[in-house]
């Protein structure tokens, strides 16, 4: 069986375990189904996520000249305390950042390899800590916007890391943490101006990922190098294909790649 399209982060749904999908122009996969099964990655070109060119892919899924123009690639999407709608001031589509940056925002706790402050917006939540591959998460701050959640990030970023250690993550080095008590200890680093959105109440929520089996150690595939991989789907985390050989693909860090899948 033959799956063709570019790749886009992996839609999911929370469930024990989270539940996996590719979407295609005319077609879905559910990749669960695809586990303890041969699955060949064939590279075929590169097409930009949102002019549809086909062009080298910059940073997130488009082509350079699209990542530096378009509002959905701005600085404050990595960096939230950049954000200026809330002062009605533009960087690239003031109504395109208004819609996202103007509603509710949480700044989380997330322990994949390790514990790790976040931002998403609330309509993000579960998905972000599962993109993350986070066996638990927990939420220590709720804000109207996108900048008071970003300072807030900024703040707790000087006590705790922001990062995920992604090879930790795929080989479940992972540890348990009361993630309680860990709010509760930060609560004193929040700003003043995001103090009054601390969510005292709320529990840790946990998650589980469909992986047969976690590899000692990992190998990046790079399509670049290796435009034809074939490999036993041993498990899902995060945004990677875990394979029998310790083999780790990125779909979120391929986005704007054009694959053939072919299921054995």
């Amino acid at each position: 069986m033959k799956y063709r399209g570019v790749l886009r982060k992996m839609p999911t749904e929370y469930g024990a375990p989270i539940q996996y999908y590719l979407l295609f122009d005319d077609d879905f996969l559910n990749v669960n189904q695809l586990l303890d099964r041969p699955l060949e990655i064939k590279f075929i070109r590169y097409q930009c996520l949102n002019c549809g060119e086909e062009r080298p892919i910059y940073r997130q899924g488009f082509c350079r000249q699209c990542f530096f123009d378009i509002p959905a690639a701005g600085d404050w999407i990595m960096r939230p305390e950049l954000s200026k709608a809330h002062l009605d001031q533009e960087d690239r589509d003031l109504a395109y950042e208004k819609k996202v940056q103007l509603q509710p925002h949480i700044v989380y706790l997330a322990n994949s390899s390790n514990i790790k402050v976040g931002v998403t917006r609330k309509t993000q939540i579960p998905t972000r800590w599962i993109d993350q591959g986070a066996h638990e998460a927990i939420t220590i701050v709720e804000t109207p916007n996108r900048y008071l959640a970003g300072i807030t990030e900024v703040a707790l970023k000087d006590h705790l890391s922001d990062k995920t250690n992604w090879r930790k993550m795929l080989t479940n080095q992972v540890k348990d943490e009361d993630l309680k008590e860990w709010r509760n200890k930060l609560r004193t680093y929040i700003p003043e101006e995001a103090a009054a959105f601390f969510v005292e109440n709320g529990d840790e929520i946990p998650i589980e990922f469909p992986v047969l089996q976690y590899p000692e150690k990992v190998k990046s595939l790079n399509l670049a190098k290796t435009p034809l991989f074939k490999g036993i789907l041993k498990g899902i985390k995060g945004q990677y294909f875990i394979f029998d050989d310790s083999t780790v693909f990125n779909i979120r860090g391929n986005e704007g790649t054009v694959v053939e899948l072919t299921i054995g």
